[in-house]
């Protein structure tokens, strides 16, 4: 009787521990992306008896009903460019196909210190250039358009697949630098590919018996919960509150690619 009431005690403190992870991952990753720099290391930090892919294919249930329900109140008050939004998200979605089919076969510690100084780069590029993030012409043809966005579709779809956390603040950053988008605008169009790249690794990982669904059926409850209430103080506060919003976010995904890459 003893062990029994010891593994429920257990077993309800890893799951409230991941619903309140869940919860501010999914108020974080609706204003500006990367709620995965939260969920995930809380995930794999609470749940270290599992292999990493169940815990990664876990989490992409959360993160994909978070994502979903941040999408459906942009869309309420942003106006979608439909064919740029539709090719990088097919583009995203068979690339975080491949990438979630490669997990298991490419060591990603190659690839952190060059996302670190990506990073970097963008975070001093946002902080001195006042109108980042502000409504910019590029001056593109449709069809350029088109173009850059399946490209960046299929790189931050890839990553998402293989790595995962960040990948919305990566998207955020492609609109806005590459198609000129303003903060608003590329966080609701960011959510709709974020969507697309969730659900393909999500195929992937599922299929494969690499979800935990006792843990990430409630996880995805609070992340819809914290979407919802993170989408709505956006969309109020506007493109100044998410660019600040956004450096804080790149801030703490540069410290933790830092400490994978130097001290882990």
């Amino acid at each position: 009787m003893q062990e029994i009431l010891t593994f429920v005690s257990t077993h309800f403190n890893e799951l409230a521990l991941l619903c309140i992870a869940a919860f501010a991952a999914g108020f974080i990753d609706a204003i500006v992306g990367g709620g995965g720099l939260l969920q995930t290391p809380a995930t794999l930090l609470i749940l270290p008896q599992y292999p990493v892919a169940t815990l990664l294919g876990t989490v992409k249930i959360p993160s994909l009903a978070g994502t979903a329900v941040a999408s459906v109140k942009y869309a309420k008050q942003v106006k979608f460019k439909l064919p740029i939004l539709a090719s990088c998200t097919i583009a995203a979605f068979i690339a975080s196909l491949s990438g979630a089919y490669l997990v298991s076969t490419i060591d990603n510690k190659h690839i952190k210190p060059i996302i670190l100084v990506v990073l970097v780069a963008v975070a001093l590029y946002t902080y001195f250039n006042k109108n980042f993030g502000v409504q910019q012409e590029k001056n593109q043809t449709v069809k350029k358009q088109l173009l850059l966005a399946c490209l960046f579709g299929l790189i931050i779809g890839f990553y998402d697949g293989l790595i995962g956390p960040g990948t919305g603040s990566f998207l955020i950053l492609a609109f806005v630098g590459i198609l000129g988008f303003d903060f608003v605008g590329a966080s609701a169009h960011a959510k709709i590919v974020n969507v697309g790249t969730n659900l393909a690794a999500l195929v992937y990982f599922s299929s494969t018996g690499h979800v935990l669904f006792e843990y990430a059926i409630p996880m995805a409850i609070f992340n819809v919960l914290g979407s919802f209430l993170g989408a709505k103080l956006a969309l109020l506060k506007g493109n100044k509150f998410i660019r600040i919003f956004f450096l804080i976010v790149v801030f703490g995904t540069i410290l933790r690619f830092a400490y994978d890459v130097f001290l882990k």
